[in-house]
């Protein structure tokens, strides 16, 4: 128990620097990527306002993929809407006392974890059932779904079937917090689910998955639509009309 609760132990706190390490990483990248030109996916907002409606709008309700294909944006905005429910469920495991809304939030988060999975499923079929998209479909974005329905299905096996010890779940990742390791149940699923956990978290930094923050970095989604009242100077074309010309 002892081998088995250290071995978790370190490998959770290895995929959280990696995982916190690699989107700072890549976060910096994005933010200090030159734009060299005015592209803003007309009709666009004229103002900084109407640019940050319509950011909201396309991470809450995906408005573009909306006005683009709707079968894609079902199953896309169901997965998504249900994955950020189960990891509000998932904050039980993380804070002592429960917040009140968290509490509120766990009855839904079951029905959260089924709908998690549809929509995965409906978006694996696509990658499937449409040529154009199977055909440009790499076996790493079949991987990465089944790494997420696997990741899903094994919690609600847990849920449902092969019922683990949560309070002893609870106390190991506060412990892990606290820098105080407390003994982890050696249930199978339990390990399944957190070793597949552990793994998204490790290579989510690297994958296709990192369009989450990357979408504000967009400059056809970022940027405000007036070219003609503001002449749009990236950073290093700036310090070029700053050096004497020749």
């Amino acid at each position: 128990m002892r081998v088995l609760t250290t071995a978790y132990a370190l490998l959770f706190y290895f995929a959280t620097i990696v995982l916190v390490a690699g989107l700072a990483w890549r976060i910096y990248e994005y933010a200090t990527v030159p734009a060299p030109l005015k592209i803003p996916t007309t009709p666009a907002p004229t103002t900084r306002r109407g640019v940050i409606f319509r950011m909201g709008r396309e991470v809450v309700l995906f408005e573009s993929l909306f006005k683009s294909n709707k079968w894609i944006w079902l199953f896309g905005w169901l997965f998504h809407v249900a994955l950020a429910v189960v990891i509000l469920r998932h904050l039980r495991y993380f804070i002592e006392p429960v917040w009140s809304w968290v509490v509120f939030v766990q009855p839904f988060g079951v029905y959260a974890g089924f709908a998690m999975v549809v929509g995965l499923l409906g978006l694996w079929a696509r990658r499937f059932l449409v040529p154009r998209v199977r055909y440009i479909s790499a076996p790493s974005d079949h991987l990465m779904l089944a790494l997420i329905v696997a990741i899903g299905l094994s919690g609600l096996g847990m849920k449902f079937i092969a019922r683990t010890d949560i309070v002893a779940v609870k106390a190991f990742f506060l412990g892990l917090m606290r820098f105080d390791v407390q003994p982890l149940p050696a249930d199978p699923a339990l390990l399944v689910h957190l070793t597949l956990v552990a793994l998204l978290m490790i290579i989510f930094p690297f994958s296709k998955l990192l369009h989450a923050p990357g979408v504000f970095f967009s400059p056809s989604r970022n940027q405000v639509d007036n070219p003609r009242e503001r002449r749009h100077l990236a950073a290093w074309a700036a310090r070029m009309d700053r050096q004497p010309g020749e």
